[in-house]
């Protein structure tokens, strides 16, 4: 039992790693100066789908081919009321 009880820990370890790799691979930088992107800024795609963060936006020459917003890990996850009594 007292074997079990000191795995545990490495366990742990060992989930919140790959919890907090996982969490790293899906969040956008920006492609200059490699901050994290926050939810609700603008961000400015160029050629090849390079994203460029709205402080960085100044040093690029050509304008971008598309400004998007970020948005957060629930985005198209939550659930949508919708109203169906005027359609009845």
């Amino acid at each position: 039992m007292d074997a079990s009880i000191r795995e545990m820990p490495d366990l742990e370890m060992a989930l919140l790693r790959r919890g907090l790799d996982d969490l790293a691979a899906a969040e956008e930088r920006c492609g200059r100066c490699r901050r994290t992107l926050l939810v609700g800024e603008y961000v400015h795609v160029y050629d090849g789908d390079r994203i460029v963060c709205d402080l960085c936006r100044e040093r690029e020459r050509k304008p971008p081919v598309t400004v998007r917003l970020v948005h957060g890990p629930a985005f198209g996850h939550t659930i949508r009321i919708i109203d169906q009594r005027a359609a009845a």
